[in-house]
């Protein structure tokens, strides 16, 4: 492990520094502009490269929302976009190191006391027993997501640049679409084995305690880079806040999917959120990579000194910036339609592809990436201002808004489609 961390903080260093040959790959960075057609070809090939992923965890989604855990312990739909969404921002802000299994570790820790608040807040009951099984579930699953993820990122980055492919548009979607299956897999699985085994209390409890105590461990290796040390310093909060901010759309997913009438939303969940989270990410990795090769932190570029961008400067203008944003949402229309026609084929006509559905899913994912651009667009550079990297901080922010907002309009669209059908027909 300490090799590999080594070998990505190279390659990441790498990354920003223009014509610097990179000491991992052999290979010299190249200038930072693209044509339109590149972006899109580049993003277009990793959204049906990151489709079976996503859409594999559409149908577990379904598929685990009847299990046993998931029907009696329904504040593990709040852990779904907290851990989900944690995995994504520790790939994608690159700190996916060694500092990974104990950021990994405590907010897996953190997310179960959210999920157990916020189950409580809502007028659930969350007894002991399965605010024990709430917490070892979660942290588990944070873990070995993170530790095996992790080995799969420096893989595609150490590849996309030995292939000359821009690693800000493979290694995000990459990331947030095995995460996603990944996350999901293993939450489903451990959160049953801990629940089927629920009255050898002990057991939960042991799992929280042995992770917790791996802690200093994970935090003594991780200090040896200075790199790691500041992320171990400064990378908490972002991660923290946005894991609250995704647990937030964990609770409306809990409250929604127990109503019969929104039972296929489940399957929906992950691909509108990873769609949009993938997209944004791109956007704000790029934005901060443009940034790094022209300017210094604390000073913007001539083109990018509006603090507070409008839509037209972040849509319609002639720069980098708002050419891949354009391109970005204009992948949104077809990228969905690829998820909708693989989800529908593999359902078998479970979930209703109406025309009514089709318009009022894909107007809310094209709300839902138009809100994450345009933020994107305004913290990069108000992060930038402040001397912050985007890497580190924009991202977390930006995919756990991107949970929120998809898992609302999603809801949305189906509440609105539930009061507009006939009696006895669902979404």
């Amino acid at each position: 492990m300490v090799v590999i961390h080594l070998l990505l903080e190279r390659c990441c260093q790498g990354r920003k520094l223009r014509g610097v040959r990179c000491e991992v790959t052999g290979l010299t960075c190249r200038s930072l502009p693209e044509s339109t057609w590149r972006i899109a070809v580049q993003i277009l090939l990793l959204c049906l490269g990151s489709r079976p992923g996503t859409v594999a965890a559409g149908l577990g989604m379904d598929t685990v929302q009847h299990w046993d855990v998931f029907r009696d312990v329904t504040e593990v739909f709040i852990l779904v976009p907290a851990l989900v969404g944690l995995k994504g921002n520790l790939e994608m802000t690159l700190a996916s190191r060694l500092s990974t299994a104990a950021q990994a570790t405590v907010v897996g820790f953190l997310a179960a006391v959210v999920a157990v608040s916020l189950g409580a807040l809502s007028g659930g009951k969350v007894t002991a027993v399965e605010a024990a099984v709430l917490c070892a579930s979660s942290v588990t699953t944070a873990f070995i997501s993170a530790f095996s993820l992790g080995l799969v990122m420096v893989a595609v980055i150490l590849c996309s640049r030995k292939m000359g492919i821009n690693p800000d548009n493979v290694a995000t979607p990459i990331a947030a679409s095995l995460g996603d299956l990944v996350t999901l897999a293993v939450l489903a699985g451990v959160s049953s084995l801990f629940y089927r085994h629920r009255d050898m209390w002990f057991l939960s409890l042991g799992a929280c305690a042995f992770f917790l105590a791996l802690l200093p461990a994970w935090v003594v290796v991780a200090r040896r880079s200075v790199s790691i040390r500041e992320v171990l310093r400064s990378g908490w909060g972002p991660v923290i806040l946005a894991m609250s901010i995704s647990s937030i759309g964990g609770l409306i997913l809990d409250q929604t999917v127990s109503d019969p009438n929104f039972e296929s939303m489940a399957v929906f969940t992950p691909v509108i959120n990873g769609v949009g989270g993938n997209l944004v990410a791109i956007q704000a990795s790029r934005m901060s990579t443009y940034l790094h090769y022209w300017s210094t932190p604390g000073a913007l570029p001539s083109k990018m000194s509006a603090t507070c961008p409008s839509l037209r400067d972040t849509f319609c203008s002639q720069d980098t910036d708002s050419r891949s944003a354009r391109v970005l949402l204009l992948l949104v229309v077809p990228g969905q339609m690829l998820f909708l026609s693989t989800i529908y084929l593999l359902q078998g006509g479970h979930a209703a592809m109406t025309l009514a559905f089709i318009s009022s899913y894909l107007s809310a994912a094209l709300l839902q990436v138009v809100v994450l651009l345009y933020v994107a667009s305004v913290m990069v550079r108000w992060l930038w201002r402040r001397g912050l990297d985007p890497d580190n901080f924009c991202i977390p922010y930006l995919t756990s808004l991107g949970d929120l907002l998809g898992t609302g309009f999603l809801a949305l669209t189906f509440r609105f489609l539930v009061r507009g059908a006939p009696a006895g027909n669902g979404a």
